[in-house]
């Protein structure tokens, strides 16, 4: 009986590596913005001439947070979130799924909102980096942040900094969003304690004081 299958060539199919996946996976829905890398932290080509290997020893990278250069020592596995927790001590962003589900660690690149735990540190570049620390100035909260502790929006708190921030972004975008505006800028933030009417009266309070 003949093979059907016999003489049947299967075609190899492209692997995804871990550093492309994150690459093109820190998306924040509030702002539903992929992020591509278009100045890394450091020049493959240059390493590549004069020999050096890139990894797996940690490399030190500039990353500008919060309007300040740092310098860190990171490996090339180190997530922005992990380099924003563990290396700069900006432990504000929190790492709940670890897995860009449920935007907790939401962050600003260069003013859009990303999921810090799914971008590659080295692919910051020379963009900007906004954490929740970076949000209140001059020792006064953010408008949004005030309003959360006013409408009572937070319970347990893993989900608070993301939901700040997306919200933040929301309406420094929007002059006068109304609550499915608010819906949508936090579709992608996960809140455990099912506190999100308190948070889409935070947010249309705060948007009221923006303008």
């Amino acid at each position: 009986m003949e093979d059907k299958n016999q003489g049947s060539a299967s075609k190899p199919t492209k692997g995804i590596t871990r550093r492309s996946f994150i690459r093109g996976a820190g998306l924040s829905t509030a702002g539903s913005v992929l992020l591509t890398s278009n100045a890394l932290a450091f020049d493959y080509k240059e390493q590549a001439t004069v020999g050096k290997e890139f990894g797996p020893d940690a490399i030190t990278i500039k990353m500008k947070v919060n309007g300040i250069v740092k310098s860190l020592s990171v490996e090339p596995r180190t997530t922005l979130a992990s380099a924003l927790r563990d290396h700069l001590e900006l432990t504000g962003t929190k790492v709940v799924c670890d897995r860009g589900s449920c935007s907790a660690c939401t962050v600003y690149v260069d003013g859009k909102p990303v999921n810090s735990c799914m971008m590659s540190a080295f692919d910051v570049g020379e963009k900007e980096v906004t954490t929740i620390e970076g949000i209140a100035k001059n020792g006064e909260l953010h408008p949004v942040q005030q309003a959360f502790i006013e409408h009572d929006a937070s319970q347990c708190g893993y989900c608070t900094p993301g939901m700040v921030m997306s919200c933040v972004h929301l309406v420094e975008n929007n002059a006068n969003p109304d609550l499915e505006d608010v819906k949508n800028a936090t579709r992608g933030n996960l809140c455990r304690c099912g506190t999100y009417p308190h948070v889409f009266k935070a947010t249309l309070a705060a948007s009221k004081k923006t303008i």
